[in-house]
């Protein structure tokens, strides 16, 4: 899964069965694709997909362990039951072009990507579809009045995740992370969700910890 900006944690692969012999020549046809798109990207491998051969076969071809990340799950019951806001902190669901350009800016900063990558990134987030059928549904939280933190909820099937979680640097640890990330929470519990999963970079962990997510498995990311 690419999505045409040149940064490694937003162009996927992963394979969901241990890897085995057969994989080899799909591995390099994988880092071929990319090479071509000239993007780079991570590889993850969830626990189903773990094996020491799964790890010998990724080094072997190049990629290397970086990280292993947290998977995190809460019961939307149990963790919205005493959710509150601050009063500073407003929170909307992106309808528009207008808003969507705010949760683009701020997502950029927050994530604090590159500026080469901004022209890419700009047309990747204008895709998105804001429909009332759309799998995707985008949160823009506001402290004071200004836009400062993002997340991005999905759906499929019996699923919810929520992806894309970000504050500008000059805004963390003001509660705007716990409030967005509430926000689609309380979307999912809304739409009929039961369950919410998310995976957690090291600033998003505790985060998710106050608002009721606990860690299940670990999943490990390989990268050229």
């Amino acid at each position: 899964m690419h999505t045409g900006v040149a940064i490694s944690d937003i162009n996927w692969v992963w394979n969901e069965k241990p890897l085995k012999k057969d994989d080899v020549q799909a591995i390099a046809q994988i880092k071929e694709y990319y090479k071509n798109l000239n993007l780079r990207f991570w590889w993850w491998v969830y626990p189903r997909g773990q094996s020491p051969e799964t790890s010998r076969m990724l080094q072997e071809a190049g990629l290397r362990l970086i990280a292993k990340v947290p998977c995190m799950a809460a019961d939307l019951n149990n963790s919205l039951s005493d959710a509150k806001f601050s009063e500073n902190i407003s929170v909307i669901e992106v309808k528009d072009k207008s808003d969507l350009f705010f949760w683009e800016d701020v997502s950029f900063h927050g994530f604090e990507m590159p500026q080469h990558a901004r022209e890419k990134y700009d047309t990747f987030v204008s895709s998105f579809n804001l429909g009332g059928q759309s799998p995707q549904r985008l949160f823009l939280a506001s402290l004071d009045g200004k836009p400062v933190a993002t997340s991005l909820l999905f759906t499929h099937g019996k699923s919810a995740g929520i992806y894309y979680v970000s504050t500008l640097p000059d805004y963390r640890n003001k509660g705007c992370g716990l409030s967005i990330t509430q926000a689609a929470m309380q979307a999912a519990m809304q739409a009929g969700f039961k369950d919410i999963i998310l995976q957690a970079t090291p600033l998003g962990e505790k985060v998710y910890t106050r608002a009721g997510f606990k860690e299940y498995c670990r999943a490990e990311i390989y990268k050229l």
